[in-house]
């Protein structure tokens, strides 16, 4: 499909010599920019192939890419989410995994694509950048371009921005992330409030050894906490059991135990967890996206603790907990142990702007507002 402009845009078919191109673009479109930090080629290919990502149980896509005389200039996925738009009444096709070089025409074409795609599908909304689950990077950098990002958010140049505002896109939400410093010790507030949450509640913080033993006792009740803790969030679709099965195995197969807490009650039901592994980011961009042949050492360092930030990547409260102090017992078990591993700084990744009860937990931290994404959207009817 070619236009005026010479911009032809072509599907992307779900194999893994065209995705790899796909993601590779990605990656390429950001050479020698020092902030961005690429995924995991392998990795990246999975979630679009059906077989690999459980999302495409309740989803269904189209990637294409968009080519100037046979030259790679932007990519996009288009997403309906069909129980995502079952729970909130909405008929929206998502754009996801959007990059694309500095030009109103390649632009236009690409996102054309999606909307002509989605009104095919019968939608009348487009929103984005989303993925296929919440579990997925989402929202489009708008602030923070000088900040090396994480390995679960999205990085962009500048120029989105202003090609989202240019085609009438309009805010939908925006999400902050916070970098924080690592204290030398606890705060005494956290412990005095972390002792009496403790006693009133009778919970528990269990140490673990094994990660077999944790998957075992706690693995699928984290992610079904996540579906109720994060239920009324922006986007939010429950897990699905495949899901979650999926996720188990990719979050705590790597962890390192001593980044992670879990609180339960008397009845050792589970009440509240935190995720937290070091930063991968310098160790993903010191291997571009590639395993082999060395970048598997880069990355097997790094998660041993070769360095000295720590990705806050999953935190949930059971609501009924929530705004009572439990969060600053699970602080109170995780800095010690943050600051025993060297950790000089501590990353909290995506928060709704207006989520007051988990920007509390930052309080008695010495910390800064580094980064805001967003997404956005408009009808395509």
């Amino acid at each position: 499909m070619k236009n005026k402009s010479n911009i032809e845009i072509r599907p992307v078919a779900p194999v893994k010599s065209e995705l790899r191109r796909y993601v590779q673009f990605g990656i390429d479109l950001y050479a020698g920019n020092s902030c961005y930090v690429p995924p995991l080629v392998f990795d990246e290919i999975n979630t679009f192939i059906p077989d690999k990502n459980p999302a495409f149980d309740y989803c269904r896509s189209q990637s294409f890419m968009a080519y100037r005389d046979g030259v790679p200039v932007g990519r996009i996925t288009a997403i309906v989410n069909t129980a995502a738009n079952k729970k909130f009444g909405k008929k929206d096709v998502r754009f996801g995994w959007v990059d694309f070089i500095d030009d109103e025409a390649v632009v236009d074409a690409l996102f054309k694509a999606v909307e002509e795609w989605g009104r095919r599908q019968g939608m009348t909304r487009i929103v984005g950048p989303m993925g296929f689950s919440d579990m997925d990077p989402e929202g489009m950098l708008i602030e923070g371009f000088d900040e090396m990002g994480t390995m679960a958010t999205i990085y962009n140049y500048p120029y989105y921005k202003q090609h989202m505002e240019r085609l009438g896109f309009q805010k939908e939400a925006d999400w902050v992330e916070y970098r924080m410093t690592v204290p030398d010790k606890v705060p005494d507030k956290y412990m005095r409030v972390a002792d009496i949450v403790r006693r009133r509640f009778e919970l528990e913080t269990p140490k673990y050894t094994s990660r077999k033993k944790l998957k075992k006792d706690y693995g699928t009740a984290i992610f079904n906490l996540i579906n109720e803790a994060y239920a009324n969030l922006y986007g939010f679709v429950e897990l699905t059991p495949r899901q979650i099965e999926y996720y188990v195995d990719m979050y705590l197969g790597l962890l390192r135990l001593e980044d992670v807490c879990v609180i339960t009650d008397k009845n050792k039901e589970l009440v509240g967890f935190g995720i937290s592994i070091p930063s991968l980011s310098k160790a993903l961009r010191a291997c571009d996206g590639k395993l082999f042949p060395t970048g598997w050492y880069h990355l097997l360092r790094a998660i041993r603790g070769h360095s000295d930030v720590v990705d806050l990547m999953l935190v949930a409260i059971k609501p009924e907990y929530q705004g009572k102090g439990v969060n600053a017992l699970l602080f109170s078990v995780l800095l010690p142990n943050y600051i025993a591993n060297g950790y000089k700084f501590a990353e909290s990744n995506v928060e709704l702007e207006g989520n007051e009860n988990v920007q509390k937990q930052w309080e008695y931290f010495e910390r800064r507002q580094h980064r805001r994404r967003r997404a956005w959207g408009k009808d395509i009817r």
